[in-house]
């Protein structure tokens, strides 16, 4: 984990969040500022910065997260209607914080293109 870094400071447990899943190597909590009724921020807990740092060391911690999303999908009753998991990299794209992060997002109708 960095010292620095917001993630890794809220997966610590230095800075408070509303988890809605915690284990040792990824942890899932709500955002502060959701975009929709269901906005969860799924992490791993060892600080990647974004999607061009994984490598295929990183293949069974990426499969979990994605079947954690999926779990809360059904857990947070977003499953059926549909719900959009996204990650972004870089500036342009929009991430603000250099830790690798998905948004769960659910609970309304998700336009299309998204930004």
């Amino acid at each position: 984990m960095s010292l620095d870094c917001l993630f890794c400071r809220i997966a610590r447990g230095d800075i408070p969040a509303t988890f809605v899943y915690q284990d040792e190597d990824i942890v899932a909590f709500r955002d502060i500022h959701p975009m929709a009724p269901t906005h969860i921020l799924l992490i791993p807990t060892l600080h990647i910065s974004d999607v061009l740092q994984l490598t295929t060391a990183h293949g069974l911690l990426l499969g979990r997260l994605f079947i954690l999303a999926s779990t809360l999908a059904k857990n947070e009753g977003i499953a059926e209607d549909g719900f959009r998991l996204i990650t972004n990299t870089g500036p342009a794209a929009g991430q603000t914080v250099q830790h690798l992060h998905f948004h769960l997002l659910g609970g309304r109708a998700l336009t299309w293109p998204p930004g």
